[in-house]
């Protein structure tokens, strides 16, 4: 009995370790997956969920691009422009989990999103929905800051037209890209045909691209 006892004694700092160890290994892989900064998926792993989604049903794919971000920056400084991109990333997360989706930084301050939609009707909603709370000011030091936001949106139903998601995120990208240079808002578009050539890859007239002009932040 002692000897067992005493087995189990020295196996005990070893077992407690071990968890430890995979706790602190587990921690690190799903950090791994969101972006410290928002809270939400990195591209990586919401690309492979996204894409299951998509096959599950009636979805909208959505591109988004902050308004005005550039001048909070160069007003109040990098640390207001992270309070405004936690607060969106919180908001957007909220907003997806409500439609029955996922959500993504893609980097700076532009994000992306998955929702479940049902009809012309049930889109709208969830815009305008998504409109009022990305609408609400954020907190900085006693300050309240207001960003705009431009967003595309491409509305996929599999059994329709065949689904790809870099298709569907590069036209949500192009239609965003339209709003942006008509002052805001959102717009949708059921057709997933591209409307912009690629350039290096990228939709033309993005940084980034050979002859890109730059985009309003």
């Amino acid at each position: 009995m002692s000897q067992t006892l005493t087995a189990l004694a020295a196996a005990l700092p070893l077992a407690t370790g071990w968890a430890v160890h995979s706790l602190r290994l587990r921690y690190q892989i799903q950090a791994a997956r969101r972006d410290p900064l928002s809270g939400l998926l990195t591209r990586d792993p919401f690309e492979k969920r996204a894409r299951k989604t998509l096959a599950c049903g009636s979805r909208a794919v959505v591109v988004i691009d902050l308004d005005g971000f550039k001048l909070v920056n160069d007003t109040y400084g990098h640390a207001a422009g992270d309070v405004v991109i936690a607060a969106v990333g919180e908001r957007l997360k909220r907003w997806s989990l409500d439609n029955g989706g996922i959500a993504a930084r893609l980097g700076g301050d532009e994000f992306v999103a998955v929702a479940s939609v049902h009809s012309r009707a049930d889109l709208r909603w969830a815009m305008d929905e998504l409109a009022i709370a990305l609408g609400k000011p954020v907190n900085f030091e006693g300050r309240d800051l207001y960003v705009g936001f431009s967003a595309g949106v491409v509305w996929s139903q599999p059994h329709g037209t065949a689904f790809d998601l870099p298709r569907l995120m590069r036209r949500a990208d192009e239609v965003m890209f339209g709003v942006k240079q008509t002052g805001g808002g959102w717009q949708a578009a059921c057709d997933p045909t591209l409307a912009y050539r690629t350039v290096n890859g990228r939709r033309d007239g993005r940084r980034g691209t050979a002859n890109a002009t730059g985009e309003p932040g």
